[in-house]
């Protein structure tokens, strides 16, 4: 009942504390691997190597800033998902950012000069912020 109700797993009682340890040790693991895959993103002709803050447009290097490729990583992340201006501001600039939110619109312009052809895949969603599409393969 406990893997139907979503947990990745479980112990029963009584339990040895090798067990649990070991059973904590394999989850970890298991995260280590999923942390492996995410190191780099193929989308299409979009390219990200998040190791190296490398981003490649059939195979072009593109040059951005970090708050350019902070902005591409939380769209990209979200892919589908609409991000208010005010979700952008604090994900990518921080909480401490005391800027306008405009200040969105002027670096995903840029973002989107700089991406080309992908830059079409960053939707502006009126009156609301901004969608990476996900039909962009």
């Amino acid at each position: 009942m406990g893997f139907e109700l979503g947990a990745d797993d479980y112990v029963t009682k009584p339990f040895s504390p090798r067990e649990l340890v070991l059973r904590v040790k394999a989850i970890l693991q298991r995260m280590d691997v999923e942390k492996e895959a995410e190191k780099s993103i193929r989308m299409g002709d979009l390219f990200l190597d998040i190791e190296r803050h490398q981003v490649t447009v059939k195979e072009n290097p593109v040059s951005l800033t970090s708050t350019e490729f902070k902005l591409l990583m939380e769209l990209v992340s979200k892919k589908g998902r609409v991000q208010t201006r005010e979700q952008l501001l604090n994900r990518v600039w921080g909480y401490t950012y005391e800027g306008y939110a405009r200040t969105v619109d002027t670096h995903i312009r840029r973002l989107r000069e700089k991406l080309g052809i992908a830059g079409d895949w960053i939707e502006t969603i009126r009156g609301v912020g901004y969608r990476f599409r996900e039909d962009n393969e």
